[in-house]
């Protein structure tokens, strides 16, 4: 089974690049972002208590995330592998995603993260702003804010993957092609 992390800061070009690895290498994609909403609007338990938290502008605690991850890996028992987006954000959470794989007798194969300089990230997201409409894009304070939050708080989970000897960066700029290909050529190394 393949699951891998796709990592990387705001505007590294995950969702471009994570589309591209489920239609190629047949994965289910588990975004934490669209589950919160799904269970949510749903109405389900871990959905009611989710909103509970959001409301309040806190954190969803850790525990309710991985219930939520675990409910959709159950419903995809016969899948080919997981691609993670958004999660995991801190090396808590990382630990926890182990231990709910090895339940099911799997893991993490790899940790794929794209690599991008800072002022790179700025201008990539201030564009995708422009183009999407995304007020989060458009403002450069809270670009810079998300940046500074990715490197303080998500960045130790590169540090746990590779105590694991599963992460892989990947150089994030370039042609979109060329960097899939990258990301490729990592996956089906033996």
């Amino acid at each position: 089974m393949l699951n891998l992390v796709l990592f990387g800061p705001p505007g590294a070009g995950k969702g471009t690049q994570s589309a591209k690895l489920i239609d190629k290498y047949h994965l289910v994609h588990l975004s934490t972002g669209d589950i919160f909403r799904a269970n949510i609007k749903g109405g389900t338990e871990l959905g009611v208590l989710a909103k509970s938290y959001i409301d309040k502008g806190q954190l969803v605690p850790d525990e309710v995330t991985i219930g939520m991850l675990a409910d959709e890996v159950n419903k995809s028992a016969d899948a080919k592998g997981f691609i993670f987006d958004g999660f995991p954000r801190t090396s808590a959470q990382a630990q926890a995603l182990d231990n709910l794989l090895s339940e099911k007798g799997t893991a993490i194969s790899m940790m794929l993260a794209l690599e991008v300089e800072e002022e790179e990230l700025k201008k990539r997201l201030l564009i995708r702003g422009k183009d999407s409409g995304r007020p989060d894009d458009q403002d450069p304070t809270i670009i810079q804010n998300r940046i500074n939050v990715y490197n303080a708080e998500t960045m130790p989970v590169k540090t746990f993957y590779e105590g694991q000897g599963k992460y892989h960066g990947i150089n994030g700029i370039g042609e979109i092609e060329d960097i899939f290909n990258s990301l490729c050529e990592h996956i089906d190394r033996p």
